[in-house]
């Protein structure tokens, strides 16, 4: 029987003659009307699992209709000027979540012209600044896949990544738990199995020594494999790292920048609209997350779909995190771990803090970061089992994220199908974070093909190129004479503003003073982490606030929580009064 056949007997059993496949332009095309997110979803998850679909169609597009509900438009900035009109960039990339940056990185160690835009009012605002920060010793990838692939390849020059870009690092391990003891023979068998797949360092840690090094485990785990490669990263603290350095080797970044369409020619984009202008790259690049089927679209290379999935995660007070879980631990069988889902895990982050979560949600709404009462609920159940003593009042805050699958939950990692002058870099979940810098070598070497083989170009390396990008200093983190001395050369690094995270005014203003614009509350927290304390700026905001306006020159009540339409504070009847700093 064939493959369409196959699949037509199953899209009727479930969806009867609502829902039909065709094949275009070497792709599965699904067409139709469902009344539920969770039945296109179906419909989709069945088309790339039936037998034969795997090396027949470059991919599947799922354009069936969702007839009961209205999937919100793209969130647009709040700027419209002529800023890009007429800029003709060799590469324009397009997001600057962790993987954009990461590739207009990549690409300024060659003499190009590199302009990187991104819709937000920062950089690494979507998935890249709302992930668990983990990086993935790739236990549960698939062989053979992109992910795998990029993965294995990311996590051996993650060490480097960070040192260069002076972001904390740390590899603290994953313990994967057991509690059968049948298990304990199966489970050096394993570790047989992951020294094939050449993850580093793997062992068998039995219960006795697995109490001293993590005490806050459940007495039931009777055992556990140890994955040293597993590490911590602040997740936007990278991103942020990555796109700076792309500046200082000469990358151009424009913020509050959407793509909102493109003039293609032979099969070739010439021209790209923005609310900014329009402009006219020779290769363009496709890194826009969520969006990235719609980017694909408007280029005439879509071949394949996302269909947006959100998580939520907890973090919780520092002073608790050591007593609960020091590393990274998850417990095998956990029961809502699925085929499209790693099932979370505890992760002890790179500053200190234990991150609980994140839950699997399908979700039509691309940009809702809502948070529920059930996702965390959900998730402090699940890994009580892991840890007994998590409790919900430790929470200091939370966050969501929404992650951009695939219906083949792999990467896109290539140059275009039909369109000659765009690279892919699309369906980037996790481990998305782990594989960012070398999915940005590919990427950057794809589009250097690419101006060699569609305009004559033979780009020359960039001897100026430095990956070392220079970090805001740390007081709290230095030693005393180091801190006396950078002090003494300037006292703004010794008045404190945050207590909880013990942040300096000076730390601050270097924040408002990058190569990436900063002038919301939010922008400099998530750089220098005031605000990121056990009072979640409660103390420490209104002097933040009081800063920015005094450094960019704005009133108070402009200065943004984070961006237009987050105003922080008003005049009242009485005039608002902030102590002097």
């Amino acid at each position: 029987m064939s493959y369409r056949k196959r699949l037509s007997q199953q899209l009727s059993k479930h969806f009867k003659q609502d829902v039909a496949a065709f094949e275009e332009n070497a792709c599965l095309v699904l067409k139709g009307t469902l009344d539920t997110w969770q039945d296109i979803v179906k419909a989709g998850r069945i088309a790339v699992t039936t037998r034969g679909f795997k090396g027949r169609y470059h991919g599947l597009v799922n354009k069936i209709t969702f007839s009961k509900g209205i999937i919100p438009p793209m969130n647009l900035p709040p700027v419209t000027d002529s800023a890009l009109e007429g800029l003709r960039p060799d590469v324009l990339v397009i997001g600057a979540g962790i993987t954009g940056s990461a590739i207009a990185r990549e690409l300024t160690r060659y003499k190009l012209k590199v302009l990187l835009v991104e819709k937000e009012h920062d950089v690494g605002m979507q998935a890249s600044g709302r992930n668990d920060g983990m990086v993935h010793p790739g236990i549960d990838l698939k062989p053979g896949t992109l992910k795998y692939h990029y993965n294995k390849l990311g996590n051996n020059i993650y060490d480097d990544f960070a040192r260069n870009l002076g972001v904390p690092f740390v590899r603290s391990g994953q313990y994967l738990c057991f509690t059968n003891p049948l298990l304990i023979p199966f489970l050096y068998l394993t570790w047989f199995h992951w020294k094939y797949l050449k993850v580093p360092g793997v062992r068998v840690v039995l219960k006795q020594e697995l109490r001293q090094l993590e005490p806050g485990i459940k007495d039931d785990v009777v055992a556990a494999l140890y994955f040293p490669t597993a590490a911590s990263v602040c997740p936007f603290n990278i991103t942020i790292a990555a796109a700076e350095n792309a500046v200082q080797n000469g990358a151009q970044i424009s913020l509050d920048t959407a793509v909102l369409g493109m003039q293609t020619e032979n099969k070739r984009i010439v021209s790209v609209s923005t609310n900014r202008g329009t402009v006219y790259p020779k290769v363009l690049i496709n890194a826009a997350g969520v969006f990235s089927d719609d980017v694909a679209s408007m280029a005439g290379d879509q071949f394949f779909s996302i269909h947006p999935r959100r998580g939520t995660n907890s973090i919780l007070d520092k002073k608790i995190s050591p007593y609960l879980v020091r590393t990274i631990a998850s417990k095998m069988g956990d029961v809502s771990k699925s085929a499209h889902s790693k099932g979370g895990g505890l992760v002890t982050t790179a500053h200190g803090n234990l991150l609980v979560g994140p839950d699997v949600v399908e979700t039509y709404e691309r940009e809702n970061y809502a948070t529920a009462r059930a996702s965390i609920s959900a998730t402090f159940a699940k890994f009580k089992l892991t840890a007994p003593a998590l409790d919900q009042g430790q929470i200091i805050t939370y966050f969501t994220g929404v992650r951009a699958p695939t219906y083949e939950e792999d990467f896109v990692v290539c140059k275009g199908q039909r369109t000659e002058n765009i690279v892919h870099a699309a369906g980037i979940q996790s481990p998305g974070l782990t594989a960012a810098p070398a999915i940005a070598m590919d990427v950057a070497r794809f589009a250097v093909e690419i101006l060699k083989d569609a305009f004559g170009m033979r780009p020359a390396m960039n001897e100026a190129f430095n990956p070392v990008r220079n970090p805001i200093p740390h007081v709290a983190s230095m030693d005393e004479h180091a801190r006396h001395k950078l002090i003494q050369q300037n006292p703004d690094y010794g008045i404190i503003l945050c207590r909880c995270e013990e942040v300096s005014k000076g730390e601050i203003l270097d924040a408002l003073r990058r190569p990436i614009p900063c002038d919301t509350v939010d922008g400099v927290k998530r750089r220098v982490r005031p605000g990121m304390g056990r009072c979640q700026g409660g103390f420490c905001g209104p002097l933040v606030l009081k800063l920015i306006a005094e450094e960019k020159k704005l009133p108070l009540e402009m200065v943004t929580k984070n961006g237009q339409g987050t105003v922080l504070c008003g005049q009242t009847k009485a005039s608002y009064k902030v102590t002097n700093i």
